[in-house]
C-alpha cells in the first residue's frame, strides 16, 4: 500500500498544509504534496509520514470505508 522506507520519494513537508482526515476530531493528518498524499499522526508530527500515490491512496481509502481496518 504506502512505500515503502526504500523507495518513498524525497518529498519536502516542511511547508505542507496539513489538514485533519476526521474533521478535527482524530489523530490523523494528510497533505497533497508533488501529486503524492502524505498522511502523519498529527500529535506526533515529528515522526515519518507514510507516503502514498493516488492509486494506493485510493486503494486505502477504500478499504477504510468498507471496514477493512476496523478494531472491533
Amino acid at each position: 500500500m504506502a512505500h515503502s522506507t526504500t523507495d518513498q520519494p524525497e518529498l519536502d513537508l516542511s511547508r505542507a498544509e496539513w489538514h485533519s482526515g476526521t474533521r478535527g476530531r482524530g489523530d490523523v493528518e494528510i497533505a497533497f504534496v508533488e501529486g503524492f498524499i502524505a498522511m502523519r499522526h498529527g500529535r506526533r508530527p515529528e515522526r515519518p509520514a507514510l507516503i502514498f500515490d493516488p492509486g494506493e491512496w485510493r486503494a486505502f481509502v477504500r478499504g477504510a470505508r468498507e471496514g477493512d481496518f476496523d478494531l472491533t
